[in-house]
């Protein structure tokens, strides 16, 4: 797959060409430049003149994440001004701990070769069914590339249990797609960048009503008033001893079914253990991601749908995004907080119109 920005371009689209020293800087070059999964552990990358012949010039090899497929390259300029590019690929490394969902290196990229500032990849999202992910230009009102954010699009499902989801008998669908993110760069250290992602702001037409709950103190479980199967909830959890707190979502009306999302000691997680979920061998229940509890707060953006259930941490730092298969009935949210109380602030849900 090629998508033509100038003289050099490259599949998934690359904002510019590279210069030598693969800054991205400089002039690009009058040839193509392809990449390519389908080699295992390398994406290759391929030049041509005219697009009908191509000649192999190198590749980035990775071994440990399974196979590496979808592809993804692109030049992003970070909030401090600095242009990267940005590798990505779906992968799998749950066999030593990691996510199987999109991989991505940050680095230089000279039209040839990749190199990355880490051997080790980073993971746009932690949860277990975000796959076969796709990004595209975001375009500015003159219809000009934006050169600082891109849009994100990925397959709800996952290759361990991809035709054996509760809705294939049902109703005839396997997964379904994430909601759209916008993806910008942000510099978490000297050296060091990762894309954040949030939801793109087109979500907010399709809601049908708002509610403004505020400020809610918590100490154990509180049940939340609204019902609902397709909404957003905000907020902000803060504490001065604690330790756990966060969201119980599509809560039956016993409180015996409920999908967890939040924080509990040094890290952010999403558990679907707790309702019906879409892989019987049990191993793929819950997700983790790093969280400093000495922080004493944190921001969480929650996406619930009919199947899935997408949590963004702290303005898209961490993304959490899984398959859920709750009854109809299990509609109540409800807030928890363990080892001590909770302040919710500025809790909104956002009811979607579906």
């Amino acid at each position: 797959m090629i998508n033509r920005t100038g003289g050099e371009t490259a599949a998934g689209g690359m904002a510019g060409g590279a210069d030598s020293n693969g800054t991205g800087g400089g002039r690009p070059t009058s040839r193509d430049v392809a990449r390519l999964a389908g080699e295992r552990n390398t994406i290759g990358f391929h030049h041509s003149a005219d697009l009908k012949s191509w000649t192999y010039a190198g590749g980035f090899v990775k071994d440990g994440i399974g196979v590496l497929e979808c592809p993804d390259l692109f030049r992003i300029t970070a909030d401090d001004g600095t242009a990267k590019w940005v590798l990505g690929a779906s992968a799998d490394g749950t066999g030593s701990g990691q996510p199987g969902t999109y991989a991505y290196w940050t680095g230089s990229f000279d039209g040839s070769s990749f190199t990355a500032d880490s051997a080790d990849p980073q993971w746009l999202d932690h949860g277990w069914d975000w796959y076969a992910a796709v990004t595209f230009e975001k375009r500015q009102t003159d219809g000009s590339p934006d050169p600082a954010a891109r849009y994100a699009l990925g397959r709800l499902n996952n290759w361990a249990y991809a035709h054996t989801t509760p809705t294939i008998d049902a109703d005839g669908f396997n997964g379904t797609d994430s909601i759209v993110r916008e993806i910008t760069l942000r510099r978490s250290a000297p050296g060091a960048y990762y894309p954040a992602s949030r939801p793109v702001p087109a979500l907010d037409s399709h809601v049908s009503r708002t509610v403004n709950l505020g400020d809610l103190t918590v100490e154990g479980t509180r049940l939340l008033d609204d019902t609902g199967i397709s909404h957003e909830l905000t907020t902000e959890i803060t504490w001065s001893r604690l330790t756990g707190a966060g969201v119980q979502l599509r809560r039956s009306p016993d409180g015996g079914r409920h999908i967890d999302a939040g924080v509990w000691s040094d890290y952010a997680f999403l558990d679907r253990r707790g309702t019906v979920g879409p892989d019987t061998s049990g191993n793929r229940q819950g997700s983790r991601t790093p969280f400093d509890p000495g922080a004493g707060r944190v921001r969480l953006r929650i996406l619930v749908n009919r199947t899935s259930v997408e949590m963004f941490v702290d303005d898209g730092r961490y993304v959490h995004s899984s398959e859920v298969f709750p009854y109809l009935v299990d509609d109540r949210p409800a807030l928890f907080a363990a080892g001590g109380t909770a302040v919710f602030r500025n809790t909104v849900i956002r009811e979607f119109a579906v």
